[in-house]
């Protein structure tokens, strides 16, 4: 999301000296992406960001698959995934290809002993139930149910919730994650036919600076393995940045719908984009207008894309059988559409208030065994009259 931010204390040129009230140098470090192409941030530090003590464990987190090649529709009941303690434990990915992965996790533990990095991916994680803070090296989040919260990779973090009743939709993604082309003219300025604009957008406003040594740990994800190092000064020690690359929070609450005369096509819900997949929003709106459409889909075949629906709250109305919590998918190579019965009940509706988060990747996921301890495996026969 290119909009310049600025927090904290920063010198007036970048790569000059910038000294403490005592006459040190901070450090400055670049944050950037694709190499020195892509969206960036430049942070001043207590210390030097580069002071590795030890490096203690290394171990998987890889998704074990159950079906590598798959052509069978799903449910999952993502509500069945038991909570745990602990963040990066209660982390269960379902779906994955070489892109992204799709994860559940229903995280209990309020505090952590440790802070988290993914240097393989931008992870995109939705708040579907819980309250708390984000807090990362360049400022904290609150958050809150219906809350994107989008966390560049590197980006150094954790969470802390108020409960221990909470339930997320996390999406890791290899590639970088944008809002869609479309809405964005060629300075990057959200345009007026987009569902949301700059100021639905939130961006880090608190700032913690600890200028502690110590020992840290952060535990970094690289490859599908966690590496648990020992940093010698505290991971927050940021006194202020500037630049591009940095967490934000958008609410699935703040998209506006855009509606027609007859059916809308899934991309009008499209609400993050990468070359890989897209993910959209599908939000209470007003069904169709024209005098004899049908607010039910037209069912439609998955050509190119495997279609991935989390189901948040309301009346699902094309699907039988739907409750919060469920995800389902459908497969590229095979048509799907409506459940018996669907069509005929939307004719005469007005309204729809269902809240629900939609990924279609263009390369196939795979079924992992995590997913198969909740899945419906009958869920593909539910079109049958």
């Amino acid at each position: 999301m290119p909009i310049y931010h600025k927090l904290g204390k920063i010198p007036h040129k970048r790569h000059i000296q910038f000294r403490k009230p005592n006459g040190d140098l901070y450090y400055e470090q670049l944050f950037g992406t694709i190499g020195f192409d892509g969206m960036s941030t430049n942070s001043y530090h207590e210390f030097r960001p580069t002071m590795v003590k030890e490096i203690r464990k290394q171990y998987s987190v890889a998704p074990k698959i159950a079906k590598a090649n798959n052509i069978q529709s799903y449910r999952l009941r993502g509500f069945q995934v038991e909570p745990q303690d602990d963040f990066l434990e209660s982390r269960k990915i379902v779906l994955t290809n070489s892109d992204c992965h799709i994860v559940l996790a229903a995280p209990k533990n309020l505090t952590s002993d440790y802070f988290y990095k993914n240097t393989d991916s931008d992870e995109v994680i939705f708040i579907h139930k819980g309250t708390g803070k984000l807090r990362t090296m360049y400022g904290n989040l609150d958050f809150k149910y219906g809350d994107y919260l989008v966390i560049p990779r590197g980006m150094i973090y954790k969470m802390d919730f108020d409960t221990d009743n909470n339930r997320l939709f996390i999406v890791e993604s290899h590639r970088p994650i944008y809002t869609p082309k479309r809405y964005r003219n060629w300075f990057g300025q959200l345009l007026e036919h987009s569902p949301f604009c700059e100021r639905d957008i939130r961006r880090p406003e608190e700032l913690e600076t600890y200028a502690e040594k110590g020992e840290f740990i952060i535990k970094v994800k690289k490859k599908d393995e966690i590496f648990e190092m020992v940093y010698a000064s505290h991971p927050f020690d940021v006194i202020g940045y500037d630049g591009f690359n940095y967490p934000y929070a958008f609410s699935i609450h703040d998209f506006e719908p855009i509606t027609g005369r007859i059916h809308q096509p899934p991309p009008v819900h499209q609400t993050f984009e990468t070359d890989a997949f897209v993910i959209c929003s599908f939000v209470p709106r007003l069904y169709d207008y024209h005098p004899e459409s049908i607010p039910a889909p037209y069912n439609h075949s998955n050509i190119d894309s495997d279609e991935v629906l989390y189901y948040v709250d309301g009346d699902f109305m094309s699907r039988n059988d739907i409750e919060a919590g469920h995800i389902s998918l459908h497969p590229a190579g095979i048509p799907h559409g409506p459940h018996p019965g669907a069509t005929e009940r939307s004719i005469g509706k007005v309204d729809t208030q269902e809240l629900a988060v939609m990924v279609d990747t263009f390369k196939p996921l795979m079924v992992t065994e995590d997913a198969m301890k909740i899945a419906d495996e009958q869920y593909y026969q539910s079109w049958l009259d």
